[in-house]
């Protein structure tokens, strides 16, 4: 079994055990990512790039945990949805690969290749 399966195996475990399949639907499940990733991102709200890196280090647990709540309900989220998540992801970077092939955005911070 790999990792993905694996994990999302445990996730519908833990969510199934606790009766909350009748909550996580797809926009509650969208919403809960959001949330999670606001509280990620209240850890560098406002800090230089030197006070992340500090910060970052200091805090490493609480920045992994909140990391992993996203993770979480993104996994339990594509799997509600029939969406394999390794082959999204791997679709997702073909297209990436087509839309800033290299010669155009190798160093570039832009995303639009009209500006590049």
């Amino acid at each position: 079994m790999n990792g993905i399966k694996e994990i999302t195996e445990k996730i519908k475990k833990f969510r199934d055990d606790r009766d909350w399949m009748q909550f996580h639907d797809p926009k509650n499940m969208a919403v809960s990512i959001i949330l999670e990733a606001s509280e990620l991102l209240e850890h560098f709200q406002w800090k230089t790039t030197e006070e992340v890196e500090k910060y970052a280090k200091q805090n490493h647990a609480e920045i992994k945990d909140e990391i992993a709540d996203i993770a979480l309900y993104l996994f339990e989220l594509a799997d509600n949805l029939g969406i394999d998540l390794i082959d999204a992801m791997g679709q997702k970077l073909q297209k990436n690969e087509m839309k800033y092939p290299v010669e155009k955005a190798k160093g570039k911070h832009m995303k639009s290749l009209s500006i590049l």
